[in-house]
């Protein structure tokens, strides 16, 4: 009886060492008790089949949810009482005054974000008051402390505040059922039982994808069909993914990529590029791997997933690029922000808000007037340029819209200025090609000549800052020559390559996106309470590195990382096979007879445990 009750102990006792992550066993054991149970309450003619199957997947991801991260189950119920009771009152009134409704959305929407603000944002938010105010303000976990008071003890630790995992990725999508709910593009959920299995499915629960209200709420109420082929297919995606994570993300990152960022200072220029090169296919392989998994294990239940990425690196430019990555969040950008604040067509009060917040914020992060007063000249110059040219108008509020996007984008993603850094570039990426598609060849060649110059000059003086500009000098240089190439040989002498004009635009997209990456890792893997510091200090140090510390054997780099690099090269470039050759090899693994594709299956987990790490490696987007 002891041991027994030992071993429930440990069933049901929240581990941080031991979350339930899909390259651990013990998720497995968890998945397979879920998946018979499910089958069970499926296999058999209950009256109101779909309630109950939506009621025990909604109690086991909630226990999987507690296993991830313990007592933060109680912020998820939270939510899901508030939200649920707020959008019954909103559809309640549909008929009645618009500024109630209008009242309960926002206060939705308040609940949501305050919580999703001091969860994942206070360290930020204090650092930028201190700053602002030469105040020494200390973040302290009100939550831990209340929940102290209320049980008597000193259970909670009150000196810091810990991210819940994934509370990104639910409160975006408690926020789309409230708003889709208020503009009546959805009905509300028949019981609180349906709401909650919507928001903590726990396939896509810590890291996505955002699924839309509208999109999956209707799912709710079919009845659980699962084919021959449809099985395939998510066993398929399940291996899939597993081979991505183990045999890329986690190899990449143990063996070469966190040594490198870890310590910058101490590898070489050649080293600290690589590092960031590697890393692009390391986050990509980690993320599409966990939403790979998550699209199979909702198959295999009969619920359809989004897809969340679509051969990303195969972007001509940045714009294409979040076309192709984390569509769902991209998506949801352009519908719960971009188009709110005007999209395509104008220019809102929210949009004037926000840029007076990010050049506060870009005053107090840089502690440089100068910076500031670029952004608003900046700002003042885009402004006077639409009022004088109406023409140009709907391009202007387009890219100021879009810009606020990706910097709020980038936000999401962390509490740090490096993520503010990221998004910002990738919007700038998004602007400039926009101008680049729409001027001539000769104009491109010229407009990059006169920047390299710009650039040649400036470091002559900017001598403290010697490896950045080497960095944008080689990068200005890199452009250069491609347009006057495509000018001369294009333009001049007609010879058409559209194949190798496709080729180089995919490359040069990379190359910026990978180097946009410099920042969003630095950012990463941080405690939030010292985030800012040290990933500003990595991102220097990096920079400087690839700038100037070039005197290496390149060929001795190479072999003494023979191993990452020929798995980095081989993962590139099965990334970059054609769409049509991979749907096919899909197809023809989901038609094979069960009994060959549990061999297969077998074989394809034998071979990926064999790269597995001592160290747990938990995946990247867990941390958003």
């Amino acid at each position: 009886m002891n041991t027994m009750l030992e071993f429930l102990g440990r069933v049901f006792a929240f581990d941080p060492n031991t979350p339930l992550l899909f390259t651990q066993f013990q998720f497995w054991v968890f998945f397979g008790m879920v998946f018979l149970g499910f089958t069970l309450i499926t296999s058999t003619p209950f009256r109101r089949q779909q309630l109950l199957r939506n009621a025990y997947l909604f109690l086991v991801s909630l226990f999987f949810y507690y296993k991830t991260s313990g007592f933060y189950v109680g912020l998820l119920i939270l939510v899901t009482c508030t939200d649920f009771t707020i959008a019954q009152f909103i559809y309640a009134l549909r008929e009645k005054a618009l500024w109630k409704r209008r009242g309960l959305l926002a206060l939705s929407v308040f609940i949501d974000l305050s919580l999703l603000c001091y969860f994942k944002y206070s360290y930020f938010f204090a650092d930028m008051v201190n700053q602002l105010f030469g105040t020494h303000f200390e973040v302290t976990n009100i939550a831990a402390k209340a929940g102290n008071a209320l049980t008597g003890s000193q259970f909670w630790s009150v000196d810091r505040i810990i991210l819940p995992v994934g509370i990104s990725f639910y409160t975006f999508q408690i926020i789309s059922y409230t708003v889709d709910v208020y503009k009546g593009l959805i009905k509300p959920v028949r019981n609180i039982l349906d709401f909650g299995f919507y928001v903590s499915f726990f396939p896509q629960l810590v890291a996505g994808p955002i699924v839309k209200a509208s999109d999956f709420i209707p799912q709710l109420y079919r009845r659980y069909n699962l084919s021959r082929m449809q099985f395939g297919m998510a066993i398929f995606w399940i291996l899939n993914g597993l081979v991505k994570k183990i045999v890329l993300s986690d190899y990449l990152a143990v063996n070469f990529i966190d040594r490198v960022f870890a310590n910058p200072q101490f590898f070489s220029g050649f080293e600290n590029l690589m590092a960031i090169f590697v890393y692009s296919l390391q986050v990509y392989a980690d993320f599409s791997g966990y939403t790979d998994i998550a699209i199979g294990l909702s198959q295999l239940m009969g619920f359809h997933l989004p897809l969340n990425f679509n051969s990303p690196y195969k972007a001509e430019n940045c714009s294409n690029f979040w076309k192709r990555w984390h569509i769902s969040l991209s998506r949801w950008l352009q519908t719960y922000l971009y188009i709110p604040l005007g999209g395509n067509r104008n220019v809102t009060g929210a949009t004037y808000f926000w840029i007076s917040i990010i050049t506060l914020a870009a005053l107090i992060l840089s502690g440089s007037l100068w910076i500031a007063l670029l952004v608003v000249v900046i700002f003042l110059m885009v402004v006077w340029t639409a009022y004088t040219h109406p023409e140009k108008r709907r391009h202007i509020y387009a890219n100021m819209n879009a810009m606020i996007t990706m910097l709020l984008g980038g936000l999401w993603h962390g509490a740090s200025c490096n993520f503010m850094i990221w998004g910002g570039l990738n919007g700038v990426g998004m602007i400039v090609y926009k101008f680049w598609r729409d001027i001539t060849p000769l104009r491109r060649a010229l407009a990059t000549t006169v920047i390299t110059l710009f650039l040649l000059a400036l470091s002559a003086y900017l001598t403290g800052a010697r490896g950045l500009m080497n960095v944008l000098l080689v990068a200005s240089v890199f452009i250069t020559i491609s347009a006057w190439t495509r000018y001369v040989f294009g333009h001049l002498m007609g010879m058409k390559t559209p194949l190798l004009a496709h080729a180089w635009s995919i490359f040069v997209t990379f190359t910026f996106i990978t180097f946009t990456r410099l920042f969003f890792r630095s950012g990463s893997n941080l405690d939030p309470a010292v985030a800012n510091e040290t990933a500003w200090r990595i991102a220097k140090e990096m920079i400087e590195a690839i700038g100037t510390r070039w005197s290496v054997n390149v060929l001795d780099v190479c072999m003494a990382y023979h191993k990452v690099f020929l798995l980095f090269l081989l993962g590139m470039i099965i990334h970059w096979l054609p769409t049509d050759w991979k749907r096919r090899y899909r197809i023809v693994f989901a038609r094979m007879p069960v009994p060959v594709i549990e061999l297969v299956a077998i074989l394809v987990l034998f071979v990926t445990y064999q790269f597995i790490t001592a160290e747990m490696q938990p995946f990247i987007y867990f941390q958003f």
